[in-house]
């Protein structure tokens, strides 16, 4: 019996990641699933087809072995290679697998290919029949995606959204840290497919930005105003955050721009424990007016500097 080429079936590439393969899988299943298909013939042996071709490959210990053995799969078996012996030519635990349902079942006649039953030594099959063949008779609608926008101060603490499908009405929680870009999946609130599964609803999260913040990945850098006094004597001064009121301390001589790190004080790790650090950026704020009284006072210190440098 000829070898047959799963990939090709799929029509996707041997490096094709698991999802790729679900994905294409689902994509021609939907094509030529014989509910869309009645009385075609050709329609339903693609269909099984391709529903034994993802049997493997969507399984990674069966397509590790698919590919292992290849073309050249008749000369394992001559050798004397049986699949399903405790121990195999590959280490311990050799081939053995099971899956769900029978093929014939569904189709009222013939499961899965004899090249297929060869192969793999025709397998365990348990006594439990999933809806359909290998799920395919439930495969779920398109998937549904959308954007929504929060701000910096939302995205610290976490927020949460009423989003709008059709008539029904979803609460999405976004936990703190929510980065712009995100992408958000909710499972089952998608589109319905043929037996009334939902697929799923992707959102992009935006983090619109907000005045005085930038945000690197989890740190935070802010600008602020700190009187030209205090950073000639030091002191303490309190600035504004996203938790509240914090003091920080200004060395005394603290030049203009300098940036202060507030450790632990950042954006916190989406998905993490920890936070990112909080940068302070100074900026020398000085007085917008002086009366005569005050000009003399600046003049004579002015005055008293110049003389250190002569």
């Amino acid at each position: 019996m000829d070898y047959k080429d799963y990939y090709d079936i799929l029509g996707v590439d041997k490096k094709a990641s698991q999802e790729e393969i679900k994905k294409a899988y689902r994509k021609l299943a939907v094509k030529y699933h014989p509910d869309k298909n009645p009385g075609d013939k050709t329609a339903e042996d693609k269909f099984k087809e391709i529903s034994e071709a993802n049997e493997v490959l969507g399984d990674p210990k069966k397509r590790e072995q698919y590919d292992k053995l290849g073309k050249n799969w008749k000369q394992y078996q001559n050798a004397g290679y049986d699949p399903n012996a405790a121990r195999g030519p590959f280490g311990q635990g050799g081939f053995n697998y099971q899956y769900q349902g029978d093929p014939s079942e569904f189709f009222g006649g013939g499961g899965f290919s004899d090249f297929f039953e060869a192969f793999f030594g025709g397998g365990r099959r348990s006594g439990r029949r999933q809806s359909g063949f290998g799920g395919a008779n439930d495969i779920p609608g398109n998937d549904l995606s959308g954007e929504l926008s929060i701000s910096l101060y939302e995205a610290y603490h976490g927020t949460e959204r009423i989003v709008n499908i059709g008539p029904e009405k979803i609460k999405v929680k976004i936990k703190p840290g929510a980065y712009d870009g995100l992408k958000l999946r909710i499972k089952g609130k998608g589109q319905p497919g043929p037996t009334g599964k939902r697929g799923n609803v992707l959102l992009k999260v935006n983090v619109s930005e907000q005045k005085g913040y930038d945000r690197k990945g989890d740190d935070l850098y802010m600008d602020q105003e700190i009187d030209v006094f205090t950073l000639l004597l030091g002191g303490d001064v309190e600035i504004d955050s996203f938790t509240g009121k914090i003091k920080i301390k200004i060395p005394e001589g603290t030049k203009n721009d300098k940036t202060l790190r507030l450790k632990g004080k950042g954006m916190p790790e989406y998905n993490g424990k920890g936070h990112g650090d909080l940068y302070v950026r100074i900026k020398a704020k000085l007085p917008e007016k002086l009366n005569d009284e005050q000009k003399e006072m600046v003049k004579n210190l002015r005055a008293s500097f110049n003389k250190q440098f002569v």
